[in-house]
């Protein structure tokens, strides 16, 4: 085997399915990894693959068995490591060289990192790899930042890896230094709204209508092949289904209700709100995760505080599944729409229409509602996305089913955080008079931070008495 086109440093999990995927679709790769014994039982693990893999144990090594310009990906954390391994590699290349980071990062220190590389003539890539363990494998969607030149060195062998989505691939270049990480952020951030969401109505089902696992699996399972077809349906249809060995019962009854989360829907929040955009839906989702730690406080608030429920009918299955997409496509929205500011403000000239056709396949988020999004976000690229043509009509079927599942959920007592932040939304969206004209008035008072009237042009105060 000649040199490697591409290496790949750390064999976790994710990275050892990339460096397989590489091998599979025909590109020699190379590998090494911080602990040099992972290095073995890899290669064995890879069976025929290991003819198109070359282990090194050292990092001189490993960059003398990669062609040039050298082609460096990282898998490993995010932070510091990044930083480390940079220092560490940055010696051993030469002008014209790559490298890559296909974590979860924050995507300042990306921009940091690519300023700074580039005073030596080195490249640094920041790419948003979606699809967990299986995609990583056999193909995810993968949001590429970083400049032209490298994306031309780059593009034909992450091409070939990448998801497809009816023969298109999932895969782009976005923009320059930290556009990649900044939408793979807001990728992640509506996973944590679209997950959240799910989970309400699942909440609904057991708790207002007394249905076990299984029948609300096999509801989900219905909605598998409609409007709300997606990844995370058809997991959580199986997920529901499934029995526990050891007790008999159903598997998620099992599991305490203590979700975890690493920090990327939150960047979402404090990045949309830097950007002056609402992520309501999305930052429900992350506080509903924060609330699920506090898992002993709601056992002692669940005796002590009054529910103040009234008899209602919790909304039928149809009710259910148009609230859901409705949910979900306001969440959507609200994502594009951080895109949408972000581009302006950073200058990527973010394509809205081209990241919703790469997360058709391979990521998380893959659904059928991205294929209804990304027609509409080409037509109109400049607006808001919730003002682009057909987003109205997408949401009239839906919308009073959507209005109906809150109410009922409110009038019972359940909670459904994001669901009702996705509509309280869209209901301020649509308020050409807000009731803002209050809170200046409240602002003026009490600052004399004044205020703009409706009658005639600039900046005034009030004798309020």
């Amino acid at each position: 085997m000649g040199k490697a086109r591409i290496g790949v440093f750390g064999l976790g999990t994710m990275g050892s399915a990339l460096a397989q995927n590489f091998a599979d679709k025909g590109i020699p790769v190379a590998v090494t990894n911080r602990e040099a014994d992972w290095i073995a039982p890899f290669l064995a693990k890879a069976g025929p693959l290991a003819d198109r893999i070359t282990g090194a144990e050292t990092l001189a090594d490993f960059v003398a068995a990669l062609a040039t310009p050298r082609l460096i990906l990282l898998m490993i954390p995010s932070g510091a490591p990044v930083d480390a391994m940079i220092e560490a590699f940055r010696p051993l290349l030469a002008p014209g060289d790559t490298l890559i980071d296909a974590g979860n990062a924050d995507f300042n220190d990306t921009i940091r990192r690519a300023a700074e590389l580039a005073e030596a003539g080195l490249y640094f890539v920041g790419i948003g790899v979606s699809g967990g363990e299986e995609g990583a494998r056999t193909g995810p969607s993968m949001m590429v930042g970083g400049s032209a030149d490298s994306w031309t060195q780059l593009q034909p062998v992450l091409e070939p890896i990448a998801a497809k989505f009816e023969g298109d691939p999932c895969i782009a270049h976005l923009g320059p230094d930290g556009a990649g990480h900044f939408v793979k952020t807001v990728h992640n951030g509506i996973e944590y709204a679209d997950m959240q969401m799910i989970a309400e109505v699942y909440g609904l089902l057991r708790d207002g209508a007394g249905w076990d696992a299984p029948r609300i699996g096999a509801l989900f399972q219905s909605w598998e092949d409609g409007p709300l077809a997606s990844f995370l349906i058809e997991t959580t249809a199986r997920i529901l289904l499934v029995t526990d060995p050891l007790s008999g019962r159903p598997m998620v009854d099992m599991i305490r209700d203590q979700a975890g989360q690493k920090g990327t829907g939150r960047w979402t929040v404090i990045e949309a709100l830097k950007l002056g955009q609402s992520a309501s839906a999305i930052e429900a989702a992350v506080g509903a995760r924060s609330w699920s730690a506090a898992k002993s406080a709601r056992l002692a608030a669940a005796t002590q505080l009054p529910a103040g429920t009234a008899p209602a009918d919790l909304p039928p299955p149809l009710d259910l599944a148009e609230a859901l997409y409705a949910g979900r496509l306001l969440a959507h929205l609200q994502g594009f729409d951080i895109l949408r500011a972000a581009s302006a403000e950073f200058g990527w000239s973010l394509d809205r229409a081209r990241i919703a056709e790469i997360w058709r396949a391979g990521c998380i988020i893959r659904s059928a509602l991205l294929s209804d999004l990304a027609p509409i976000l080409r037509a109109t690229p400049d607006r808001p996305s919730y003002l682009a043509p057909g987003i109205a009509d997408l949401l009239a079927p839906t919308l009073p089913a959507l209005r109906r599942t809150v109410a009922g959920a409110a009038t019972l007592g359940l909670p459904v955080p994001s669901l009702s932040a996705a509509l309280a939304w869209y209901d301020t969206a649509r308020q050409g008079v807000g009731t803002a004209n209050l809170i200046q008035a409240q602002r003026d008072v009490f600052g004399r931070h004044g205020f703009e009237r409706t009658d005639r042009p600039g900046k005034t105060h009030a004798d309020w008495g």
